[in-house]
């Protein structure tokens, strides 16, 4: 099936303007005010609607295999849809984690068969798989990943010799999770002392502080300035860390970049009142003058992506007590509206909203063809209605874990309708089977 949207209100590329688009399989044919066309086409009046990118989302976590009780790649994938992120890329901190050639292949079979969104997987590192690591391929995987700090499994990389081989060594970009391990564990001791078993979600920002994040993405950067590495740190959380990043090189030139995710924005120390374990992540949500100089960063260029690090655990699991309680929440569904709402706001420009979560994650990670409404890119779109409003409720989520920090929020838009690879995979709250495709990376 072709489509014709008529008349959408497209934002992309720093412009906003009105047109037509035209989409002949999986692409964009023709970009134009006024289309006609003779041959079988099926046209969608958008006159009322706004036509962006399909998000990319370079961070998340949908825990297949081996923790698909509560999350898995379809699920999360149509959950992902639904709220307009056309593409993602999934971490290594599954059951068992991805830390062989053999074991990533096998989760690109599986979102082969499940994915209902373009996909990506990173290579995850430990102390003792370099010779792994270094075995992958940058046309077909999007990067490296390394927690620099706590993790699950063996996927902590803590060996100052095993990291400074792999900087030194990798031929593609590494992400990091920065978190000093020694630092949490020191304010984990002194407050377990002061406090014993009063310690609360409230408490998390004080164990996993500032200085844990600095100081581990400080030694990231020194390490990727040192051997000329391409490096990504993601989710950064402090007014500290954004000293490290530079917003004056143009983004495709740069070799250290920085990704912000939205709960840092959405939320500060004062909402744990409220929302506690629920809104427990790592690196924690910090104060709100974090908050302020993160936004700050986002709207100067010094932060250049923008993302979810979509992480379920179940309601049972996030209503334990804090120290048991896992870390992460589900984000997907609703980011786009998150964005949306702060244009409305006017907290940031739509125009700005495009470029962090659509172009500047292609652009960094070389993404081919994805990212742009540009005629011959895959038509990965997104209609969003600007006049229907969404209320955030369990009856309307569809994250297995079946729960949001977002709940009982309402937003001032509704996504309408999501195009994948040139065909309507979600509309107005029904799915259409349509999968993705694994995404392809090139070269400046």
């Amino acid at each position: 099936m072709n489509y014709l949207i008529k008349q959408a209100r497209i934002t992309n590329e720093g412009n906003t303007f009105v047109s037509d688009v035209l989409i002949k399989n999986e692409r964009i044919e023709k970009i134009a005010p006024e289309i006609t066309v003779k041959h079988q086409t099926k046209e969608i009046n958008a006159e009322h609607l706004w036509l962006l990118p399909g998000l990319i989302d370079d961070q998340v976590h949908f825990r297949e295999p081996g923790l698909s009780y509560k999350a898995d790649i379809a699920t999360e994938s149509q959950a992902a849809i639904a709220g307009g992120i056309t593409s993602f890329m999934d971490m290594p901190n599954t059951k068992p984690p991805t830390l062989n050639q053999e074991l990533l292949e096998q989760k690109y079979l599986l979102a082969s068969h499940k994915a209902y969104a373009n996909y990506s997987f990173y290579m995850g590192t430990s102390n003792d798989n370099l010779h792994e690591v270094l075995k992958t391929n940058p046309t077909n995987v999007c990067g490296i990943k390394v927690f620099m700090g706590s993790s699950t499994g063996n996927l902590l990389v803590d060996n100052e010799k095993t990291l400074e081989n792999l900087f030194a060594n990798s031929h593609m970009l590494i992400a990091t999770h920065c978190e000093d391990e020694p630092t949490i564990q020191s304010n984990l001791k002194k407050l377990q002392q002061e406090l014993g078993n009063q310690l609360k979600a409230a408490h998390h920002p004080l164990i996993r502080n500032a200085d844990a994040c600095f100081l581990s993405s400080s030694k990231a950067v020194a390490l990727a300035k040192r051997y000329k590495t391409r490096l990504h740190i993601l989710h950064i959380s402090t007014a500290r860390e954004v000293s490290l990043f530079d917003n004056r090189t143009p983004l495709e030139k740069k070799q250290i970049t920085a990704e912000v995710c939205i709960h840092h924005l959405a939320f500060n120390d004062q909402d744990y009142t409220t929302k506690g374990n629920f809104i427990k992540w790592n690196p924690a949500i910090k104060t709100k003058e974090d908050q302020e100089v993160l936004w700050r960063a986002v709207l100067d260029g010094s932060i250049d992506v923008a993302a979810t690090d979509h992480a379920p655990h179940t309601w049972e699991e996030k209503s334990l007590p804090y120290l048991d309680a896992p870390s992460g929440g589900p984000l997907v569904q609703h980011s786009l509206l998150f964005w949306l709402q702060q244009v409305k706001n006017q907290k940031i420009s739509i125009e700005k909203v495009v470029e962090l979560t659509a172009h500047n994650p292609a652009i960094l990670f070389r993404i081919v063809d994805r990212g742009f409404i540009r005629e011959g890119y895959y038509a990965d779109l997104v209609l969003v209605n600007p006049n229907k409003k969404h209320t955030v409720s369990k009856e309307n989520l569809y994250y297995k874990c079946r729960w949001s920090p977002f709940e009982g929020q309402t937003f001032d838009f509704e996504v309408d309708t999501t195009f994948l690879n040139g065909r309507i995979a979600y509309q107005n709250g029904q799915f259409f089977g349509v999968k993705g495709h694994r995404l392809i990376f090139g070269s400046l």
